[in-house]
């Protein structure tokens, strides 16, 4: 809950989708676990890279996804996470940014989790 827009329903949930932080070998690992990562289709010459493949706990990503709409949009203060964020929105859209944000807020939120340290802005 120390992240700036993160408030306890999305902390809660988050650490209990992910239950032991040690099941995760990597914590970017995590944000592939909500399932926010690009969808791909590879055949022969075909090769597409779609939305975000939804899998994993629909909640937690829903959650997440709301605390990054809610940086980007409504946090007044600017922190480097939103710099980071906003430039990615500019570039690709807001959507993309979106859930940009929301898979990094998922990484952090696990390093955290894992050892026990606080959100610094």
């Amino acid at each position: 809950m120390t992240i700036p827009r993160v408030g306890v329903q999305t902390s809660a949930a988050s650490a209990a989708a992910v239950d032991e932080a040690g099941r995760f070998r990597q914590s970017r690992n995590a944000g592939a676990y909500f399932g926010l990562v690009p969808r791909r289709h590879q055949s022969g010459e075909l090769d597409w890279t779609g939305r975000i493949t939804k899998q994993g706990d629909g909640t937690v990503r829903k959650l997440l996804c709301e605390a990054a709409n809610s940086i980007l949009t409504r946090s007044r203060e600017t922190f480097a996470l939103k710099t980071w964020a906003m430039k990615i929105a500019k570039r690709r859209g807001l959507k993309k940014g979106r859930v940009a944000l929301a898979r990094r807020l998922a990484v952090i939120m696990h390093a955290m989790l894992r050892d026990g340290t606080l959100f610094k802005a």
